[in-house]
C-alpha cells in the first residue's frame, strides 16, 4: 500500500484557532492514499484522541460500501479526524451526523450555502453532493476515525458528475477556502460532540438532524443487502436509524443503506 509524501508546510498557527476544543495537532499532507487509513493507523500508534490528518490530494480516497473518493488536488477537503471513545460508547454511529451538521453549519456561516443531511452519510445542496463522510472503527483501538470530503473549489465537474455533485464555489459567491473552513468545521464539530454528553443530547442531535434533513418527508428507496424497502421516510431514532413508514403503514428502522430519493408520481 502506497503511504504518504512528507507533510506539507502549514502555518502552524492554524491549531491555535483549536484552543479549547478536543482537536489538534493537525497534520496536512501533500498527497495521501487516504486519510482514513493514515489515522487508522495513527490510532493503533497510540495517537492522542483528536488528531487531524488532511490531504491536497487522495490517491486512494474511500467512501461507504468500499467506493473510491476522488478529487483534483486542491479541490476538496479530505480530512479524518480521530475520536477516542469509552467502551460503552455509541460514537460511531453519532459521529457521522454531528459531523455533518458541522459541516453544514460551516457552510452556512463562511458562504451563506444551505446544505442539507441525505441520509445516512451526505451532504446534499439541491440534489447535488457537495459532502460525504465515512466513520470507521479502529478495532483494539477504542476510537472512531471520521472522514470528510467537502467539494470547495472545482472549475467543472466531469461529465458522469456533473448532474449529481456541486462544491462550495458552484453554491455560492463568497470565496471558501480550506483552511478557514477546516477551523470552523472542527469548532463547530467539537460542540456537537461536547452535547453529546448532556443529557438530552442523542435526542438534540436527532432533531437538529431532522431540521436539516433532505430526506425526511421523502419517498425513498433504501437498498438493503438483501431487498429494497420503500416508504415514506417519516422520522429519525435517537441513535441514527432511519425510519421508513411503507405503504401499508408498517414503520421500520434501518441503520445502514443506499438511499435513492423518489420523484413524485
Amino acid at each position: 500500500m502506497m503511504r504518504s509524501d512528507a507533510p506539507a508546510e502549514r502555518n502552524d498557527g492554524l491549531a491555535n484557532y483549536l484552543h479549547g476544543t478536543r482537536f489538534g495537532p493537525i497534520e496536512w499532507f501533500r498527497q495521501l492514499d487516504s486519510t482514513n487509513r493514515y489515522a487508522s493507523e495513527a490510532a493503533i500508534a497510540r495517537a492522542g484522541d483528536g488528531l487531524v490528518v488532511v490531504a491536497d490530494e487522495q490517491t486512494a480516497g474511500r467512501g461507504r460500501l468500499g467506493r473510491t473518493w476522488e478529487a483534483p488536488p486542491g479541490a476538496s477537503l479530505l480530512v479524518s479526524v480521530l475520536l477516542r471513545m469509552g467502551p460503552s460508547s455509541d460514537l460511531r454511529a453519532l459521529a457521522t451526523p454531528a459531523a455533518a451538521l458541522a459541516a453544514a453549519d460551516a457552510l452556512h456561516a463562511l458562504a451563506g450555502i444551505d446544505a442539507r443531511l441525505k441520509w445516512p452519510n451526505d451532504l446534499v445542496v439541491g440534489e447535488r453532493k457537495i459532502a460525504g463522510f465515512l466513520a470507521e472503527a479502529v478495532h483494539g483501538a477504542s476510537a472512531v476515525v471520521v472522514g470528510m470530503g467537502l467539494n470547495v473549489s472545482w472549475p467543472a465537474f466531469p461529465d458522469e458528475l456533473a448532474d449529481i455533485a456541486t462544491a462550495a464555489n458552484h453554491c455560492s459567491d463568497r470565496p471558501v477556502d480550506r483552511e478557514p473552513l477546516l477551523i470552523e468545521w472542527l469548532v463547530r464539530y467539537d460542540r456537537r460532540l461536547r452535547a453529546l454528553a448532556h443529557p438530552g443530547g442523542e435526542r438534540e442531535l436527532r432533531d437538529a438532524c431532522a431540521a436539516r434533513s433532505a430526506t425526511l418527508g421523502r419517498r425513498v428507496r433504501v437498498e438493503l443487502s438483501n431487498r429494497a424497502l420503500v416508504g415514506l421516510a417519516s422520522g429519525l431514532t435517537s441513535n441514527g436509524m432511519l425510519e421508513v413508514t411503507s405503504d401499508d403503514g408498517a414503520v421500520e428502522a434501518v441503520a445502514s443503506g443506499d438511499v435513492v430519493h423518489l420523484r413524485p408520481a
